[in-house]
């Protein structure tokens, strides 16, 4: 990081203090508190697959069929596709152990690339990233839940706005009243995720057993529906890899987490793997049961594979999707909040947004603008094209990422790593990325140039809202006393770092 970066933080951190002593911290220095380190080992793991696991594995199977051109494809996909997401998780775990801070891509970004870069992927998750999955993650969950009471046609718009709006403020409330509760609605949640999934394979297992494997053998799962090509291959894996969507979101919290050098990577080792068996067997029960053209015609597998063979217990399986979908908006929650949380704190974002209850240590002014982006977005009603430019800017960044530490290793040989991992690894990742985005631009053109042209807005208001250091008073004033009212309504204050635990490690010394 060059010196100018350096004194940009520092002065934010000047600005902060000053703020923090004129007006929300009357009662000295004793009210200053930390992020609460409350994630253990297995809420590490809760999140990763509470995020991970959605309704992509109960929607998707479909997606990846048709591109890949066969049964047999499919499931070769959908093992790759948890590899890719392996070496993935295998580079952040590095990245998380080597610049321990909450924030994810980021942090990472920011400290390797500088504030440019690091604001521009910041501004695209928090204008339509995050706000647009938590959206049609909260939509899912309302028209599941709504659906029995409409069997005949789809649940009324209004209706779905509504429960799934008031889903997202429900598990604002209880995010921002104790990250202990964020975290046990996370853990319970992912247990009936997998408890849902397991009903699934089990069932699917008695099937083979019967002998209802025709889709599954050699000779008929390698029958091409369609001639495959480069190009739906390419899609195969972009339909696969958003139902891995969400493998990152752990470093999201490094800060709270119990032991994070230790707790990171051993999250991320017993997660992927697990996730990956989990969706590949689920595949394979689904084939038990269903002809590949039966899989293709349906618009929600899991309930039409609980119609066939789950009788008067077929209700089982939109309750279950609904019950996932409701632990990922939690997760989503949880973890985009930190993000805002991390971006105030460099001098990104306004800086109410890195303050922190000042009793339970949440981060409430973070949680307050998550859920009200996310409404928005509810609003707004066609939330499909956004997903799509959604879906570009979050392999972009993937890709900035781990391209960040294939430089920071040049830039910082010497620097002690925890983790270090096989320059192959990485190298590996890269290859798929570009040739995954590469086709994303060549099928889907105006989609991917929508997606940087948003990305890209953040260069204007980079430049005046954070290079912009000689603003007028009325504009200083103005800030101040906003965030003093802010201060005063959520009950917030700054939190005190902890150098032990968010400071990048030390370089090694010449011998």
């Amino acid at each position: 990081m060059d010196g100018t970066e350096t004194n940009r933080r520092n002065c934010a951190k000047t600005e902060q203090q000053k703020m923090l002593d004129s007006g929300g911290n009357q009662s000295g220095s004793k009210d200053r508190v930390t992020l609460k380190k409350e994630i253990g080992l297995l809420s590490a793991c809760a999140i990763i697959i509470g995020n991970i696991i959605g309704s992509g594995i109960f929607i998707s199977p479909k997606g990846v069929l048709d591109h890949a051109g066969s049964v047999g494809f499919s499931l070769i996909v959908w093992v790759l596709g948890g590899g890719i997401c392996a070496l993935g998780s295998l580079c952040y775990a590095e990245l998380g152990v080597t610049i321990p801070k909450s924030g994810g891509d980021y942090s990472y970004v920011t400290e390797i690339f500088g504030g440019l870069v690091g604001f521009l992927l910041l501004w695209s998750a928090v204008l339509i990233m995050y706000p647009t999955t938590l959206a049609v993650i909260a939509l899912t969950f309302s028209n599941y839940v709504l659906q029995p009471a409409f069997p005949n046609c789809l649940p009324p718009y209004i209706a779905t706005r509504l429960l799934a709006s008031t889903c997202v403020l429900f598990l604002t409330w209880v995010n921002c009243s104790s990250v202990r509760w964020g975290t046990r609605i996370q853990d319970i949640f992912t247990v009936g995720k997998l408890l849902a999934l397991v009903l699934i394979i089990v069932v699917g297992m008695i099937q083979i057993a019967k002998g209802h494997y025709d889709a599954l053998e050699p000779q008929a799962a390698f029958e091409f529906i369609k001639d495959p090509s480069v190009g739906q291959i390419a899609l195969a894996f972009l339909q696969a890899s958003f139902a891995y969507s969400g493998w990152n979101f752990l470093n999201y919290v490094t800060e709270e987490l119990v032991e994070p050098r230790k707790n990171l990577p051993r999250a991320i080792y017993i997660s992927i793997p697990l996730v990956t068996l989990v969706y590949t067997l689920t595949n394979i029960a689904y084939f038990s049961s269903m002809s590949p053209q039966e899989l293709l015609d349906s618009n929600a597998v899991a309930v039409t594979f609980g119609e066939k063979l789950l009788g008067v217990f077929s209700w089982v399986m939109p309750i279950s999707v609904a019950l996932s979908t409701f632990g990922g908006i939690n997760g989503y929650l949880f973890t985009s909040s930190r993000l805002c949380f991390s971006g105030a704190r460099e001098g990104h974002l306004p800086y109410l947004l890195a303050m922190i209850h000042l009793k339970s240590c949440t981060p409430i002014p973070a949680l307050l603008v998550c859920c009200t982006a996310t409404i928005v977005i509810l609003c707004i009603g066609d939330t499909h094209n956004l997903i799509n430019y959604v879906s570009f800017i979050n392999y972009l960044s993937y890709g900035v990422t781990i391209a960040g530490l294939l430089y920071y290793r040049w830039k910082k040989p010497k620097l002690v790593r925890p983790i270090k991992v096989n320059m192959l690894v990485p190298c590996s990742y890269l290859v798929f990325w570009a040739v995954l985005l590469g086709f994303s631009l060549y099928s889907e053109p105006v989609v991917c140039g929508m997606g940087l042209v948003i990305m890209l807005t953040g260069v204007p208001i980079y430049f005046i809202g954070v290079q912009w250091k000689n603003k007028p008073h009325w504009i200083s004033s103005a800030v101040e006393r906003v965030t003093y009212l802010g201060q005063r309504l959520c009950y917030v204050v700054f939190p005190q770092d902890d150098p032990s635990e968010i400071q990048p490690l030390t370089e090694k010394s010449e011998l």
